[in-house]
């Protein structure tokens, strides 16, 4: 079908990778904590774009010139790295609820959000290694073409999608009421900033080999 091969092991096996934390699942959990539901599904459209975003990169062979090529590779983790420190450090700093409040706000709030998790996506080149090392499991080896490339990717991000969602609607239920609470609220976002700096320094350790 479209030049893929054992869809339905690969959907079976998509949808196990996406229970298990990773890195994009630490952001959207610790955004929904910090900063309330809004803020968490926005992370979650942002990781998706993100995905998108690889699965294009992907299926047009650009994934494998940044695995090829150790310069690129660390130019691009180490944009990854500084950008992750330089969110987690200004959480650290703040001395402001990071609550969503009026409209104006929550627009302002809901733009920077969903642009922090493309970025935080797009900049993390372990995502790049996954997608050319897992989706070529599952296509045909006489099929050149990207269609089932974006197909894959598509699945993967769409399933992905579904469970980052639950996710983000739980984390953030189960700690409304503390973000209710003005010095928790700050308190959520420092923990958030450590988090995400310790995100980033954890992305140090990728190296250009899926």
């Amino acid at each position: 079908m479209f030049g893929i091969v054992h869809y339905e092991a690969f959907l079976m096996t998509a949808i196990m990778l996406n229970l298990i934390p990773g890195s994009d699942t630490m952001y959207i959990i610790t955004r929904s904590i910090s900063q309330g539901k809004q803020a968490g599904i926005l992370s979650v459209l942002g990781i998706l774009t993100g995905s998108l975003i690889h699965t294009l990169l992907a299926a047009f062979g650009l994934s494998l010139l940044l695995a090829q090529s150790i310069v690129l590779f660390n130019i691009v983790k180490i944009l990854g790295v500084a950008y992750l420190v330089y969110l987690g450090v200004r959480m650290l700093m703040t001395k402001e609820s990071p609550a969503f409040d009026t409209a104006d706000s929550k627009k302002l709030k809901g733009e920077k959000v969903y642009l922090q998790a493309i970025l935080t996506s797009v900049t993390n080149p372990k995502v790049a290694l996954f997608f050319i090392a897992f989706l070529p499991q599952f296509v045909s080896a006489t099929e050149a073409g990207p269609l089932p490339f974006l197909i894959l990717g598509l699945t993967f991000t769409v399933t992905g999608g579904i469970w980052c969602s639950l996710l983000a609607l739980f984390a953030s239920f189960a700690t409304q009421k503390l973000r209710n609470n003005q010095k928790f609220s700050i308190i959520l976002n420092k923990l958030t900033g450590i988090v995400f700096i310790g995100m980033g320094l954890n992305l140090l350790r990728a190296k250009a080999n899926p």
